[in-house]
């Protein structure tokens, strides 16, 4: 919506011509109804005139610089373009083959874990320096500010890779301003984050703004994982083959959280996949803003174990009646799940300052 001065000139004279008729009406009646009536019209037009120009700022500031993210995300394609997010792939191997890590396009999380429960070798690699440069190079050849935010510096080198791309192209574009942000977070909680901002921005908050909101406010996004099947884990070094065998005979479902450095650790050992449902629920009640009364939104990811995350997603909204809309469940997308493999539920919500 654009404000155009000749539109809201003409729109004006109408206005008038309304005043002047209701006075003709009415003058012989009550001049006091007259005055009302004219003050009404006249908040109508202002209030209509400043509308237009509020949706007329927010288009600018939405012009004026894009949002990027790595495919780690895992949101889904259309999810990034219903958005308007812009997106860079990571890499994996199955099987020796390279893919890029493209939301599921080019292997399906179907196909993906399927291979990986029949042994199929994993490898995944992070965006390159090069990459980097040519993806933003689009955008700030067009004129465009960027903020670009990575997967968290605890588990991937990208952020590292990406700061030097800006270094680079700063030198190329000197009077555009690209701000890389480490989110300290992962998968779907990292999307999380992502829809948050787009929200700011749609909101009309500046760059400059919004890249304060985001330093000061990523560590306030929870991850919480568990998984059921600790073949990958034993397999990536997260857990010792000691470790991993007894929690398998024990049906023991480690609970994990993403700590303030953004690294993946250890919370909980818990029995039973029916606890650790339930226990997963609960740090959601004892973090989340507001407790109970919890308004925002929350996420949902999986590999290869829909049914499982359904269950969590239906004891959230029982427990959570003030959510914003309904929990939205994604896939661990082939980065995150090529080292935890099938099995992994994941959580994430807005709550309090994550300090572990």
């Amino acid at each position: 919506m654009k404000y155009n001065s000749k539109w809201f000139n003409k729109k004006y004279e109408i206005y008038r011509f309304i005043i002047r008729g209701a006075s003709c009406q009415y003058a012989k009646i009550d001049s006091f109804k007259v005055v009302v009536f004219s003050k009404i019209i006249c908040y109508i037009y202002i209030a209509d005139k400043n509308n237009y120009k509020i949706a007329e700022k927010r288009g600018k500031n939405m012009g004026d610089y894009i949002l990027s993210c790595c495919s780690t995300a895992d949101l889904t394609k259309e999810h990034f373009e219903k958005r308007e997010i812009k997106y860079v792939c990571f890499h994996f191997e199955l099987d020796g083959t390279e893919y890029f890590d493209d939301l599921g396009e080019s292997v399906s999380a179907d196909e993906l874990y399927t291979a990986m429960a029949g042994g199929a070798e994993t490898k995944t690699s992070q965006v390159s320096v090069g990459e980097y440069i040519e993806h933003f190079s689009k955008y700030l050849k067009e004129g465009k500010d960027i903020i670009h935010v990575t997967l968290s510096s605890g588990i991937s080198g990208t952020y590292t890779s990406a700061c030097i791309a800006r270094g680079e192209l700063k030198e190329r574009f000197p009077g555009r301003k690209i701000y890389i942000v480490d989110s300290l977070g992962a998968s779907s909680g990292y999307g999380l984050i992502m829809d948050k901002i787009v929200d700011l921005r749609d909101s009309g908050m500046t760059i400059d703004v919004l890249y304060q909101w985001i330093e000061e406010n990523k560590l306030n996004m929870h991850h919480w994982f568990f998984s059921t099947d600790l073949k990958f884990y034993i397999k990536g070094g997260r857990i010792s083959k000691t470790a991993g065998f007894v929690g398998t005979a024990l049906n023991i479902c480690p609970l994990l959280n993403m700590n303030n450095s953004g690294h993946l650790v250890s919370n909980e050992k818990i029995r039973t996949k029916k606890k650790v449902i339930k226990r997963i629920v609960e740090k959601m009640e004892e973090h989340a803003e507001e407790g109970l009364a919890y308004s925002g939104k929350c996420y949902l990811s999986q590999s290869a174990c829909y049914e499982d995350a359904k269950a969590v997603a239906e004891l959230v909204e029982k427990r959570f009646p003030k959510l914003d809309g309904k929990v939205e469940i994604f896939n661990i997308g082939a980065t995150i799940g090529g080292h935890t493999g099938p099995g992994t539920i994941a959580l994430y919500f807005w709550g309090d300052k994550r300090i572990n």
